[in-house]
């Protein structure tokens, strides 16, 4: 059974930084291309940033260029997703995702910038 746990959300006042962790179990992520998404309340789902499962190659959404970094470790089976410079605008749940022979999502975990 695969499983992603996604962690390390919380409140956080605007400037500061969080580090959300994905943790993948029954999968191993040197198959799989790991995305961040993040929903606001009224919003849709949209992508934050994505790391390729082959050469380690990085997106970032122009939101989130110079704030946040994507990185993943596939001997620890975990993705992370640092954020700097956090705003009130990047409140929302932020979800992993493992792409690659099948797309596997967390439940995600809240992200609340506010002073």
């Amino acid at each position: 059974q695969v499983q992603l746990m996604e962690s390390g959300g919380g409140l956080v006042e605007p400037g500061g930084s969080l580090r959300l962790s994905c943790t993948a179990s029954g999968v191993s992520l040197r198959d799989y291309a790991v995305g961040w998404f993040r929903q606001a309340p009224g919003k849709e789902r949209e992508v934050v940033a994505c790391i390729s499962n082959s050469d380690g190659r990085t997106f970032y959404e122009d939101f989130v260029v110079g704030r946040f970094t994507i990185a993943k470790d596939n001997t620890k089976g975990t993705a992370y997703l640092q954020m700097n410079g956090l705003k009130p605008e990047d409140t929302a749940v932020y979800y992993c995702e493992c792409a690659g022979p099948f797309n596997y999502w967390g439940q995600g975990t809240q992200v609340t910038v506010s002073s």
